[in-house]
């Protein structure tokens, strides 16, 4: 179905519809000189038949090009679905104050991106790609997207704050994983969860709560553990040390049926969402077809002039 993305545009019809309406009330009223003449067949060779109705045929094909001319003003489109993958991949990071502690160099934080931003550059481009930063809370820095480009920005701009919602990080993924639009498909997309912490929980639900929900909606949830047992930060001129929580990190990728890592490489990685599968839905997009409409107003011009020219001798 064609559509118009300017319909104001077609104002431009109406002068064109006024000037047929004038050449139209033209022919209709055209004086006609009766003459007196005995002699029918002689009139007949002495007056060679006229044009009849092919000298309308130019000034027709001319105001057909005009009106569509007009028309593609308008922008003409018609509605096509685009398949689009519905997949998605949530990224959470961990900013929380202990992420400073530089017992994996430069720092915890810094390796979390670097790492991030790997990761980034290895997803397949058709998949959707989201991140969340929680410390004390959870927060959603780009919704599901395939603007990579957004994400590695986002990535980039991280800043630390107090404590570490870890479980919170989960629920927050998952909300942003059921927010991906159908588009026609059945059910939530398919979707992984991928974790970047040092450790501990000290705010919001627990892990064990993220890790039933994560379970439920049929969404694995890898993590990755930065840091030793070693670490120390100074929080308040106070040095105080931060250990790793593998023990909760390695139990929430088992309960979920995601991959644990502490040291992950790129090929490591790419078991994430290796074996995820696919949900195609269908958005409707415009197509703009002016050119179509461009190139019958030029074939209408050429025509007029071939018939006004074949049939008059003059190109108008």
């Amino acid at each position: 179905m064609i559509r118009f993305l300017q319909p104001w545009w077609l104002l431009a019809v109406l002068p064109v519809l006024a000037l047929a309406a004038a050449y139209v009330w033209r022919q209709l009223h055209r004086r006609q000189y009766a003459m007196r003449f005995t002699n029918v067949d002689l009139l007949r060779t002495l007056a060679p038949k006229g044009l009849g109705w092919r000298r309308h045929a130019a000034a027709t094909a001319f105001l057909l090009c005009l009106l569509v001319l007009a028309t593609g003003l308008a922008r003409p489109a018609i509605d096509t679905k685009e398949p689009l993958e519905r997949a998605t991949v949530m990224l959470a990071i961990d900013v929380s104050l202990s992420m400073q502690a530089d017992d994996v160099a430069p720092n915890r934080l810094e390796a979390a991106q670097e790492a991030a931003k790997q990761f980034v550059g290895e997803l397949p481009e058709s998949y959707n790609l989201g991140l969340v930063s929680f410390a004390k809370s959870a927060n959603v820095l780009v919704p599901p997207t395939k603007d990579r480009g957004a994400v590695t920005t986002a990535i980039d701009g991280l800043v630390l704050a107090e404590a570490t919602a870890t479980g919170e990080a989960v629920f927050t993924c998952l909300e942003a994983i059921r927010s991906v639009p159908a588009d026609g498909a059945a059910g939530i997309p398919p979707a992984r969860i991928v974790l970047l912490s040092d450790g501990y929980r000290t705010s919001g639900r627990s892990v064990e709560e993220a890790a039933a929900a994560a379970q439920a909606a049929n969404v694995p949830v890898s993590t990755i553990a930065f840091g030793t047992d070693s670490g120390q930060v100074d929080i308040g001129g106070q040095l105080q040390r931060v250990p790793v929580d593998r023990m909760a990190l390695s139990q929430l990728a088992e309960t979920t049926q995601g991959y644990f890592y502490e040291a992950a490489s790129v090929s490591e990685l790419k078991q994430v969402y290796q074996d995820m599968g696919s949900s195609i839905g269908f958005r409707t997009e415009p197509r703009e077809i002016t050119q179509w409409y461009a190139g019958i107003a030029l074939l209408l011009a050429l025509c007029a002039g071939g018939l006004s020219l074949l049939w008059s001798s003059r190109l108008i």
